[in-house]
């Protein structure tokens, strides 16, 4: 597969530092997230600014989702709150206090009216947004800052989830302790990510060590460890359509991967 590396579209207004990214599933749509307590929706194809939500005073947005089934935004920040905004006609639908400190990610169910957010708290928390945004469950286990989770596409009743305490676990909405449990790596854990192949399913996880290891999901074995970056290991994305394995770091590069061979 041949790549090109070129800018497709590059958005020049300036802004505060960017926390979290998300596209629209439909629309040709951009959700930042930033440091400054802002969400905005850029529109990539005309390149405009669609959309601008001031959520919290100063405090930053750490991740921001789209949730298309409602025409909702979904944003977890450093008040240990999250907001939902009507995207089309930009009106708070609720605002609630959910954890016991900063918040570091959200996550949206992909059939059931469930969101999963996690914290600095150590916790990872279930919120029913069909039943008054009630906490169905909170999960706990974790000894550090729980930075990202993921759920598993092939049963979304089982969510996984990494931490600055070095590990992934792998868990049952319908169970509070962890169902599995591996110490991924030495250092700190920033994100995780569910890669599907011909031969089974797998997870990613990047890390304070520089490092992508590659996880069989089933016996919870690392297969791979991809090495190459000189800093921490801040997100990792996989390709909806190619076999591509995309990965961001504190060294200011983008790095990608052959999701068959593992080969940069």
């Amino acid at each position: 597969m041949s790549l090109t590396h070129e800018f497709q579209v590059e958005f020049t207004q300036r802004s505060a530092r960017v926390k979290s990214l998300d596209l629209h599933p439909v629309n040709p749509w951009l959700l930042v997230g930033q440091h400054s307590g802002t969400v905005k929706i850029w529109n990539y194809k005309l390149r405009r600014l669609e959309k601008s939500f001031a959520v919290t005073n100063n405090l930053p947005v750490r991740s921001a989702k789209f949730m298309a089934q409602k025409d909702w935004i979904i944003i977890g920040a450093d008040d240990m709150k999250i907001h939902v905004y009507d995207y089309n006609t930009q009106e708070k639908v609720k605002e609630f206090k959910a954890h016991e400190d900063y918040m570091r990610n959200v996550v949206v169910h992909p059939k059931q009216s469930y969101i999963l957010s996690s914290s600095d708290d150590h916790q990872i928390k279930l919120w029913n947004w069909e039943n008054d945004w009630s906490c169905v469950r909170t999960f706990e286990g974790h000894s550090h800052y729980v930075m990202q989770l993921a759920f598993n596409p092939k049963d979304d009743n089982i969510f996984a989830s990494v931490s600055l305490d070095g590990c992934a676990k792998v868990w049952n909405l319908q169970d509070s302790n962890p169902i599995a449990s591996v110490a991924a790596h030495e250092k700190g854990v920033n994100c995780i990510s569910y890669l599907t192949r011909e031969d089974g399913l797998y997870f990613l996880t990047g890390s304070d060590d520089y490092t992508i290891k590659v996880w069989d999901s089933e016996s919870l074995s690392c297969i791979k460890v991809l090495e190459g970056h000189t800093n921490n290991v801040n997100a990792i994305l996989i390709h909806p359509h190619h076999p591509l394995i995309f990965t961001v770091s504190e060294d200011k590069t983008i790095r990608i991967w052959n999701a068959v061979t593992y080969d940069l």
